[in-house]
């Protein structure tokens, strides 16, 4: 059994570089400057409990690859780069492989049975930086990270069971779940606030912005009739196997938004976080002004390069107005 992850930002590269550790065969797809990084010097891991320097085997493309059958694929690049990865897998000669979906939002799961038969919805706990090539850093202990792994779109079966155990092994808590797309939807609930970190500057105040993004949600949700899950800080295994822990010497960057901010790329996930609201909102006739004006600002930030914290309270609003 080989584990190919696709993507080696902060989630795939710790995942990669924590199943190479406990002597996994894993390969990974990576691609600029990480993967030069990557090549010249391997991938740095450093956590609460450990600073490693993993040689990882990392290739530019999927069709770099000779894909066998028991490959489990592990995707880990943001929603929205999915698209193109599940093409490059498909041109690369991946047929009914399992492929897991180890990302935020809830979209990549359906894009990926279009063309596969066999994929798997990952809810992804793990709060990772990734700002520096070469160098992923994962704030949590005594555990790296909590998953939850389900068949898309229900039920489970032994891959997911093979993959939660090479995790566990890895030092990620991994549970098989019946129904992961509840708990990923409650994730997708926590995520929405991404862009506000991202928006205002991490940490920054922002009076029932939060709040009301999130009210917007469960009422999408319950009319769209979608069952999710509360993985938030008070679930129980959250509790027993992770809390955020320092790393020393890392600043804490913010969310995965914000790193993208920070590294300057033109695309970001929110399209795919409070932008999944948005749609569900318009299909079943529910109101998402404060929703969609963050989900413009997003796009707007991310198209001209703006800096995390460069928008103010007074812009959110107005641009609420708008909406």
């Amino acid at each position: 059994m080989r584990f190919v992850v696709f993507g080696t930002g902060a989630i795939g590269g710790a995942v990669a570089a924590a199943l190479h550790l406990a002597q996994k065969d894993v390969i990974a797809i990576s691609r600029g400057a990480q993967l030069d990084a990557i090549r010249s010097s391997g991938l740095r891991l450093r956590t609460p409990l450990m600073d490693e320097v993993v040689k990882l085997h990392a290739v530019g493309a999927a069709d770099d690859i000779e894909f066998g059958p028991d490959d489990m694929i592990l995707l880990a690049m943001k929603g929205q780069d999915t698209g193109e990865a599940l093409e490059d897998l498909r041109a690369a000669g991946v047929t009914d492989q399992p492929i897991f979906c180890l990302q935020n939002g809830v979209a990549n799961e359906s894009k990926a049975l279009r063309l596969f038969p066999n994929v798997h919805g990952v809810t992804v706990m793990m709060p990772a930086l990734f700002t520096v090539p070469g160098e992923v850093v994962v704030q949590s202990a005594p555990k790296t990270g909590l998953f939850y792994i389900g068949r898309y779109p229900g039920g489970m079966d032994d891959a997911d069971r093979n993959l939660c155990a090479a995790l566990t092994d890895a030092g990620i808590a991994a549970f098989p779940k019946d129904n992961v797309m509840a708990t990923k939807y409650g994730k997708l609930l926590m995520n929405l606030s991404n862009i506000v970190g991202a928006a205002l500057g991490h940490g920054a105040p922002a009076p029932g912005l939060r709040e009301t993004m999130r009210a917007e949600a469960e009422a999408v949700l319950a009319a769209a009739g979608i069952d999710w899950e509360d993985v938030g800080m008070d679930h129980p295994d959250r509790k027993a196997h992770m809390s955020f822990t320092k790393v020393p010497g890392v600043e804490n960057a913010g969310t995965s938004t914000t790193q993208s901010f920070l590294r300057k790329t033109k695309r970001v996930e929110t399209d795919w976080l409070n932008g999944e609201i948005v749609w569900l909102g318009r299909m079943h006739g529910v109101p998402v002004p404060v929703n969609a004006a963050l989900t413009r600002i997003a796009a707007r930030m991310a198209r001209d390069g703006v800096a995390p914290g460069s928008v103010t309270m007074d812009e959110i609003e107005a641009e609420i107005r708008t909406s």
